[in-house]
């Protein structure tokens, strides 16, 4: 609001100036019109003196003073009427001026109240996240979901399960299911430490690195239990991604990276960003997994088939040997039949001959005979 105002006020004083300038311009002419006349009064003294040398002359000169006095008369008319139009228009434009600083100054304080019910209604969200994430119950449920979604995003159903119980009694936030492995996922993260660095510095740092380590060697014990068939490593899933890089970068007292303290506990921290890489990786491997069991279950299949043509090799082989055995059987009583066909039908034709020579007259048909004679 300040700035505007001080525009506004010397706009003002400008057009103050500039009109006395301008009412000390007219001072100069009206000064400069008396000398003129002062001046005219000489010369009138003067035509006195001289009035009565020469009437001629002192006509001449009254008519040339008159004439002066015609212009001077004139000049001082113009003068009032610019000196009159310059105030009529100084304080018009005066007038103006005021009037668009007050428009100006109501338009600032509209804005002034436009930001100051921003700046209530920014207070009020970040009190309302505040509370949200004041108890650590609360941001423990706000990661969880987080969590939750992404595994949705990324995962099959099937693939992970939330609030896993392990038989020591452990209770993981999520494990993700690989063949015959378990990955614990647990979705805590040390808000309160992180918030105070801002406003403590280097001794809330320091809170904030043991709170991490803390954090990482209950992770270790609980959740990474063989036995049970999980994998030698777990994550510590952090749901925000400046807590995590705050984490990345800080040290603890010895001037030991906290990733890699937690790398040593076999925890991986990982953020959104990240935690989404890791389950794309474990997607593949799962597709991978799931095709390898394909393949095993198909060549499972394929060597059943295998056994199932050995069995019927057998009597495959036994029918076709029957077959052959069959054919050539068949192929020798054909030649047989035809061996017998033929000595028949020699036979006839040799008994037609004999009864043709002895004159007889009928042609007996033999029970065999398959033919008949002319």
């Amino acid at each position: 609001m300040t700035p505007f105002l001080i525009a506004g006020l010397i706009v003002v004083a400008a057009l103050v100036v500039w009109v006395a300038l301008q009412n000390a311009q007219s001072q100069r002419r009206t000064q400069g019109v008396e000398s003129q006349m002062n001046e005219l009064r000489h010369d009138l003294q003067t035509l006195l003196t001289a009035q009565a040398q020469s009437a001629g002359q002192m006509t001449a000169i009254s008519q040339t003073v008159a004439q002066r006095l015609d212009s001077v008369t004139k000049t001082l008319q113009d003068g009032v009427m610019q000196s009159a139009q310059i105030a009529a228009n100084s304080q018009s434009s005066m007038v103006e001026q005021l009037k668009n600083s007050q428009q100006t100054l109501g338009e600032i304080q509209k804005q002034l109240g436009a930001v100051q019910l921003a700046g209530s209604q920014m207070s009020q969200t970040a009190q309302t996240l505040q509370n949200i994430l004041g108890g650590a119950k609360t941001r423990g449920s706000l990661g969880e979901v987080t969590l939750e979604r992404l595994l949705e995003d990324c995962l099959p159903k099937d693939r992970y399960a939330r609030q896993y119980r392990f038989n020591s009694g452990e209770v993981a936030d999520t494990v993700i299911f690989l063949r015959d492995k378990l990955l614990p996922i647990d979705s805590k993260f040390p808000l309160d430490a992180y918030r105070r660095i801002a406003q403590e510095g280097e001794e809330a740092r320091r809170a904030f690195a043991a709170a991490v380590k803390n954090h990482a060697d209950a992770i270790s014990k609980k959740y990474i239990l063989p036995d049970e068939g999980t994998l030698s490593v777990a994550l510590m899933f952090v749901p925000s991604e400046s807590v995590y890089y705050e984490l990345l970068m800080t040290s603890d007292a010895k001037s030991f990276p906290l990733d890699e303290y937690c790398r040593s506990k076999n925890v991986v921290a990982v953020s959104p960003n990240t935690l989404y890489a890791h389950l794309q990786v474990i997607l593949m491997g799962l597709q991978g997994m799931q095709i390898e069991e394909n393949a095993k279950r198909m060549q499972k299949n394929l060597a059943g088939l295998q056994v199932q043509l050995h069995k019927f090799s057998d009597p495959f082989t036994k029918i076709g040997t029957h077959l052959r055995n069959a054919s050539q059987t068949y192929a020798d009583a054909e030649k047989r039949l035809e061996k017998a066909e033929l000595t028949l039908g020699s036979m006839l034709e040799g008994d037609s001959e004999s009864q043709l020579e002895n004159g007889s007259q009928e042609n007996p048909r033999l029970p065999f005979s398959n033919k008949q004679s002319a």
